[in-house]
């Protein structure tokens, strides 16, 4: 075989290879994108147990009016529901922590009492606010139960500042950024019930 026939036939088998491989990748993408999907809904949803709701909330958002609050900003809002019947709505709220944003998602039952709190992301000092991040949280789960009047408005804040709440060890700034936030997400919910329940409420 001469040159010009191997480099024809190297030539050829490379084509023939970059096809395959972009045929591949388009017919996988789809499948890539739904496991991308699947994994993003469990991290959001998994603050519910998978028996509590039975409809798919994130592919529902709730278009969420008047989103910038006292502390923090709300980012998406998400309805799920059981038989028809509003069982919880999940925000997602971002504030400002010690070194960067902290952007949390936060589960609230129909009465308005908290289900619980996960960390999203954030970008604190791993040594100090930095557990922020862990899941599950022992810290965060501190305010399950909560609601906007439980404890009262003055009760929303550290214990240093004549509050109810523990701060994360050497991370003062950090705990006021995540208190703060609940604390707006819950008022959120108490001021905005009716249109983030619908008519499952």
């Amino acid at each position: 075989m001469n040159r010009t026939a191997s480099a024809l036939t190297l030539l050829l088998l490379a084509v023939v290879g970059i096809g395959a491989t972009y045929l591949m990748q388009r017919s996988s993408a789809p499948h890539i994108a739904a496991e991308r999907r699947l994994a993003d809904s469990r991290k959001l949803l998994d603050l519910l147990t998978a028996d509590a709701y039975d409809n798919q909330p994130l592919q529902q958002p709730l278009n969420l009016a008047d989103a910038q609050l006292s502390h923090s900003r709300l980012l998406a809002g998400y309805r799920a529901t059981k038989a028809g019947q509003t069982v919880a709505v999940l925000l997602r709220n971002q504030t400002e922590g010690y070194a960067g944003v902290i952007e949390l998602l936060i589960a609230i039952d129909a009465n308005g009492k908290l289900l619980g709190v996960k960390t999203l992301k954030q970008t604190e000092t791993p040594a100090l606010g930095g557990p922020i991040g862990d899941w599950p949280n022992h810290w965060l789960q501190a305010f399950t139960g909560k609601s906007r009047g439980e404890p009262s408005d003055a009760g929303w804040a550290l214990k240093k500042d004549q509050g109810q709440f523990d701060q994360m060890a050497g991370a003062t700034i950090t705990s006021r950024a995540a208190i703060n936030a609940i604390h707006d997400a819950l008022r959120y919910f108490d001021e905005h019930r009716l249109a983030l329940l619908g008519s499952g409420a």
